[in-house]
């Protein structure tokens, strides 16, 4: 039997936490080289620590001259993204960090799969969606990224001078008969300049700014608020911890409110259905709650490495569809082709759309003009419903 009342609580990171900034490197990587061709191979990890920023993984064009020739670009791509994020600090600093470029051809034994359209590996990706927000994603977690969106906003132009790139927030949401109501703590802890400030200083600075993401009525006088608490945050990004790729997996997807699948999103090229099957199943998920078949939905897909077909589609609408879900099952895998080369033109994965989803999420953001976020379209409804 479902709960209707309960707390639940979802955090996000910043585009300057060391793991984010580590997941900005190794998708913008991937942009570049899906730049140079459409079809270019990525599996790109990156490491970040005080002043070092280290780059590896399998990469492939199509002649080994043309990516020897690429190589030369990384140090400058790397540096483009700590400069755009906003590390000028001592212990990390766009223009004086050493980079360490490791990437090399991918593997023959991985690529033969691959050539012939298969899954770049095995694995389990889940899409959910649910009918709490506008974007169809789980409150608490659409407003943890929302909060510390708007505050980077405020900081590049000029607003908050004082915050540093490096933060992190998290809302603990009060549901009351299964919808969300209210926010019964709120934690942040942001990087900030100024050795001399103190925690009811920052608090100061970032309430309006918090006051103004959360839907109103949603903050009230029993509301706790954490802001620094450890007190002091000046040394922050990857001088204060090291970051990698891949280690913020529940921040880019559902803040814990859904399964996640075996793999990390950033820095991998399509071929790799931890990523590009990942976005389908989200993709799937959203269009099923759009159609008004159920106000929650939760898609599984899994593969096999060089097997192009999914080995399983699987679908729960939590009891709230109205629509068997074997039905819907069949349905899906009718609408779609569900093979990663079918994902990869259907939602237009071979432009360099990557950086953009390294903070903030990979889900819960607007489809843009260029391609970006298309897995967030909701153009599968009235397919959906014919079918029925």
């Amino acid at each position: 039997m479902s709960r209707n009342n309960y707390l639940f609580t979802s955090e996000s990171v910043s585009e300057g936490h060391p793991d984010k900034l580590c997941d900005r490197v190794s998708d913008s990587i991937l942009d570049a080289f899906l730049s140079e061709e459409a079809l270019a191979r990525v599996a790109c990890e990156t490491f970040a620590t005080t002043n070092r920023v280290v780059v590896g993984g399998e990469v492939g064009l199509s002649s080994e001259e043309k990516l020897k020739s690429f190589m030369g670009k990384i140090d400058g791509i790397v540096r483009d993204c700590v400069k755009d994020i906003g590390y000028e600090q001592d212990g990390f600093h766009w223009q004086n960090l050493t980079v360490h470029n490791y990437l090399h051809p991918q593997s023959a034994h991985i690529a033969q799969g691959v050539d012939n359209q298969g899954a770049g590996d095995q694995g389990i990706m889940f899409g959910y969606a649910v009918n709490e927000t506008e974007a169809l994603m789980p409150a608490p977690i659409q407003y943890s990224h929302a909060i510390l969106l708007n505050l980077a906003k405020a900081r590049k132009n000029g607003e908050l001078p004082q915050l540093g790139p490096d933060a992190k927030s998290q809302l603990t949401v009060c549901y009351e008969n299964g919808k969300p109501v209210g926010v019964t703590s709120i934690v942040l802890s942001s990087q900030h300049l100024d050795e001399k400030m103190s925690s009811e200083d920052v608090k100061e600075l970032v309430k309006p700014y918090i006051m103004n993401t959360l839907p109103g009525g949603w903050v009230s006088n029993e509301t706790e608020w954490h802001v620094n608490p450890t007190g002091a945050f000046v040394i922050g990004g990857p001088d204060g911890d090291a970051g990698l790729t891949g280690r913020k997996i529940i921040v880019d997807t559902y803040g814990g409110a859904a399964p996640h699948g075996g793999g990390a999103f950033s820095g991998k090229d399509p071929t790799k259905v931890d990523r590009s099957a990942a976005y389908a199943a989200r993709y799937l998920a959203k269009n099923v709650v759009a159609s008004g078949l159920a106000a929650k939905c939760t898609i599984q897909l899994a593969y096999a490495i060089g097997v192009a077909q999914p080995l399983s589609i699987y679908c729960d609408t939590h009891g709230t569809g109205n629509v068997e879900e074997h039905r819907l099952e069949l349905i899906l895998k009718d609408i779609m082709d569900l093979t990663p080369t079918g994902i990869r033109d259907h939602l237009q994965l071979a432009s360099p759309i990557y950086s953009r989803t390294a903070a903030y999420g990979h889900f819960g953001r607007s489809p843009d003009e260029t391609g970006g976020f298309s897995w967030e379209k909701t153009d599968l409804v009235e397919l959906i419903n014919n079918s029925l």
